[in-house]
């Protein structure tokens, strides 16, 4: 069974995982339409580099007056016209319609380097698209363990109230037999009243906290509880970052460029043609005998070579090697702050360890304190102050706890997070 269909499964049955809501943010976040755009955009692109292989036709039509034209020399007119030819020379006015034809034979490889300079700026594109869906990950994030946070200390709130109520429930026993106060009462009353108001607090913020991970996921969460993530450390700890890959995909794009910079100092080879109808044609001769319109063709292989790129070859190339020198610096520099995070959060995670093996110790101590303090409300040792005070030591001890638990998890995922593992 793959990956999402777990995580489907697992969702339809009311456990929504972390995993779950980053694949779905991924899906539903509006950024996601660019990746299309992206890659419609080098469709075009490469279309247009495509078409120009095909033959440039123009069409044209003209007609030009001269001031002076081709003409017989009067000696060589005289005899003619002696025989009974006119011999005119060439008209001043001149007219065509034609068509001209142009076909690239080879362009010194730069439609190819072009297309690869198109297909790697997609892929530097897609790469700084992947950077930024990255960044929101840990927005979801946030909220996730701002959730489970909120809905641990809700059910720590829950166990707390249900401890006060049972005392309060044996308190007011003790009032109606004349053995307690109603001072005593009311101070378990008033407890009472601020622990439901927390609860209340903490209900709310847990709504909010749900219906921004509904927005980023596309979905609803009502009837579905969110799953702690595993404790357990990645295998690998270095950086597999999308910031990496849109670094290799820069000087990816940079390289390609220096093909079309090489590819523009090449010479190019092309067919062309010329077909025109009108006067003079090309058998000045004839034309100069007589004004009637002629066909003509044209065709020809020509070769250009352009030297004006030679001049900043050498400068352009030197400016896309200290573009690719930057690169490298910024990706060291990344796996350098890279490193110094991963450090940090080792630590952490490692104190939190320690942290949380503690609180399972102060939980029972706590709870063993505030039972003994009970036992002895009971027998009139102790008043409710002073049970009041164990019982909120109590719960102050499990949401320690249960803060340090979320945070240790929350530490493991940050630590994933830096290093995308």
């Amino acid at each position: 069974m793959s990956a999402a269909c777990v995580l489907g499964a697992m969702a339809s049955y009311g456990q929504i995982t972390l995993d779950y809501c980053l694949s779905k943010a991924d899906e539903n976040y509006p950024l996601i339409k660019r990746y299309a755009l992206v890659e419609r955009t080098q469709a075009i692109e490469l279309s247009d580099i495509d078409r120009q292989w095909l033959p440039s036709v123009s069409a044209y039509a003209q007609a030009t007056v001269q001031n002076r034209v081709p003409e017989f020399p009067s000696a060589l007119t005289d005899i003619m016209a002696a025989m009974g030819h006119d011999m005119r020379g060439l008209g001043k006015a001149q007219y065509k319609v034609g068509v001209d034809v142009t076909q690239t034979i080879w362009d010194g490889g730069a439609a190819k380097a072009r297309r690869d300079v198109a297909r790697n700026a997609t892929i530097e594109g897609q790469a700084s698209l992947d950077v930024a869906m990255y960044a929101m990950h840990e927005r979801v994030m946030s909220f996730f363990f701002a959730a489970l946070l909120t809905s641990e200390q809700m059910r720590q709130q829950e166990a707390a109230i249900s401890l006060l109520e049972s005392n309060l429930t044996k308190i007011e026993a003790m009032l109606a037999g004349g053995t307690a106060m109603k001072s005593d009462a009311d101070n378990v009353k008033a407890q009472l009243l601020a622990s439901r108001q927390k609860l209340t607090e903490a209900a709310h913020a847990l709504s909010s906290y749900r219906r921004a991970l509904e927005i980023f996921i596309g979905e609803g969460l009502d009837g579905k509880t969110l799953e702690k993530p595993s404790a357990a450390m990645p295998a690998d700890l270095s950086s597999d970052r999308p910031e990496l890959k849109l670094y290799e995909s820069q000087v990816r794009a940079n390289n390609a460029r220096v093909a079309e910079i090489r590819a523009s100092v090449m010479p190019r080879f092309g067919f062309f043609a010329q077909a025109f109808y009108g006067y003079p044609g090309f058998n000045n001769f004839e034309s100069m005998m007589n004004r009637s319109l002629s066909f003509n063709v044209l065709a020809g292989v020509r070769a250009s070579w352009s030297l004006s790129p030679l001049y900043t070859k050498n400068n352009s190339l030197h400016r896309i090697a200290l573009a690719n020198e930057a690169i490298a610096a910024e990706r060291e520099t990344f796996l350098f702050n890279s490193d110094i995070k991963v450090a940090g959060q080792n630590e952490q995670i490692e104190g939190l360890r320690e942290v949380t093996a503690t609180d399972r110790e102060i939980v029972a101590l706590r709870t063993d304190v505030r039972k003994a303090a009970e036992s002895q409300l009971d027998n009139g040792v102790i008043d409710t102050f002073t049970l009041l005070a164990k019982i909120t030591d109590e719960t102050q001890a499990r949401l320690a706890a249960a803060y340090h638990e979320i945070q240790l998890l929350n530490a493991i995922q940050q630590l994933r997070y830096t290093i995308n593992r």
